[in-house]
């Protein structure tokens, strides 16, 4: 980044740039592919590696960045590490949060630990769930941001739109700013408009999308927040305080942290702050936010249809049919958005996609576990998936990975038979320890201390196959946990 000019003509190195990492929501309008359980930062919705991975890649660079800060709610934690650790990035801290309280307490807390520590820096936030295809463009939004900062002015990124968005609010853009090259005061925050509205907003060139991305100097906006929203100030220093560390984790105060509201950074503070700026930046840039938006980006075929897996269309205009494992084929349907997992199947209208969270709200009202749970229940050690179970009978994938271990544990209602179908498995039941490879199995009796380890460099799969009068996950008891579990 370029250094900023001293009041002597000469250069001083610029402010460090702490990343903060917000990993929340439960990206409902993105069901059935993802659950409150594993929301869609985990998912690799733009390539290989999840979104939460490639946010903290886009802030590796040591010479630019400090090490990331990451809030994150405390069901996720053991997630958001092993994606980090996938990223090949070591965070700075993880912030677990005890309840959901939006963006402005995140913010608030990641704030106050980083200006304790350099009370000079610039906070640089991020959503985790984030497509930003052009990292040179964001860089140089960055560098242009940097220079309104240290005039004191907390920085947002608004995005250049190139249709007429309903699903997005809106930057209206004020005069140039003669302190930062390409920057410009903000005139208004927009709530999201409608079809009519939104067509004005583009063709006037005068509004930008609100991309949920800042950049603030730490101490103007610890400042800006105890003048504009100073609960959300008292909560986060009372949450701190009495924070805990656990593991690799933070672990805020539950009490401190709910005496928030629960407030946006937009309505907290950016929409009433009168020292602020926004830089426009064209930076590939999508919230992958509903299937209205996989949609649009998405390759069609010559009859405008996307098709993602094993999807099949014949005789189909402007369908989106998207499967995860089994063959989905349609015949004769126009403008309907159908996507298969393995444990459920969604279809609607694709003008109403954004609409599916409503049909969550029902599924949780109707007490469907599929609202918020996916096939896949996941642990620190790794993650298992039920293929079958019946009267006394249970199977399970069961995957763990490098390195991970199960709890020294027994159950007294179930014997476990397990097979290793990859990897090398470390087995302790009872008195002995065991080494298995692939194609070897073991098994273990009700009432049988046994613990499950990783010793390899890829993940271990096993089937397990689980049979007796209760097989409940509450039919369990730990000797030792690796992880701090009871």
């Amino acid at each position: 980044m370029p250094p900023s000019p001293s009041p002597d003509g000469s250069h001083a190195a610029a402010p460090p740039v702490y990343p903060v990492v917000l990993s929340g929501g439960a990206g409902s309008r993105l069901w059935p592919l993802s659950r409150r359980s594993y929301p869609k930062q985990f998912l690799p919705l733009n390539g290989a590696l999840s979104l939460l991975s490639e946010t903290l890649r886009r802030v590796a660079d040591g010479d630019r960045f400090a090490a990331p800060t990451i809030v994150c709610n405390d069901e996720h934690r053991f997630l958001v590490a092993e994606h980090a650790r996938q990223a090949d990035v070591a965070p700075r801290a993880i912030v677990l949060e005890p309840l959901a309280r939006n963006t402005a307490p995140a913010v608030a807390v990641a704030a106050l630990s980083i200006a304790a520590e350099a009370p000079d820096a610039c906070v640089l936030v991020l959503p985790s769930d984030h497509v930003i295809a052009d990292l040179p463009a964001l860089h140089r939004a960055l560098d242009c941001a940097l220079q309104g900062a240290a005039d004191g002015r907390l920085m947002t990124f608004g995005v250049e739109p190139n249709r007429p968005e309903t699903a997005y609010g809106y930057i209206e853009l004020g005069d140039a700013l003669p302190a930062a090259d390409g920057a410009f005061a903000i005139a208004a925050f927009h709530e999201k408009p409608d079809l009519a509205t939104a067509e004005r907003y583009l063709a006037s060139g005068r509004f930008l999308w609100n991309a949920g991305l800042f950049l603030f100097p730490v101490t103007p906006l610890l400042q800006a927040l105890c003048r504009h929203a100073p609960q959300v100030v008292a909560a986060a220093e009372q949450a701190l305080a009495a924070a805990q560390g656990d593991l690799d984790f933070l672990r805020l105060d539950r009490e401190g942290f709910a005496a928030s509201p629960s407030i946006s950074i937009d309505h907290a503070l950016m929409e009433h702050h009168d020292h602020a700026g926004v830089v426009p930046v064209s930076m590939g840039w999508s919230d992958l936010g509903g299937w209205e938006t996989f949609w649009t980006l998405a390759p069609k075929d010559p009859a405008g249809n996307v098709l993602d897996g094993r999807a099949v269309a014949e005789d189909c205009e402007g369908v989106h049919l998207r499967s995860t494992g089994r063959l989905v084929a349609a015949l004769g349907l126009k403008d309907l958005l159908v996507v298969e997992t393995d444990d459920a199947v969604a279809v609607a209208p694709r003008d109403r996609s954004e609409d599916i969270k409503l049909l969550v709200e029902r599924l949780r009202r109707d007490g469907y576990p599929e609202a918020e749970q996916g096939s896949r229940d996941y642990r620190p050690w790794g993650w298992f998936r039920r293929i079958d179970d019946g009267d006394r009978f249970q199977v399970k994938h069961i995957s763990v990975l490098p390195g991970g271990r199960m709890s020294l544990q027994l159950h007294h209602h179930r014997a476990e038979h397990w097979i290793v179908v990859r990897g090398t498995a470390r087995v302790v039941r009872g008195d002995q320890e065991l080494l298995l490879q692939e194609n070897e199995s073991t098994y273990i009796p009700p009432g049988t201390r046994h613990r499950l380890e990783n010793p390899g460099r890829i993940p271990l799969e096993i089937i397990e196959v689980q049979s007796g009068a209760y097989l409940g996950e509450d039919d369990i008891v730990r000797f030792t946990d690796a992880y701090g579990r009871d």
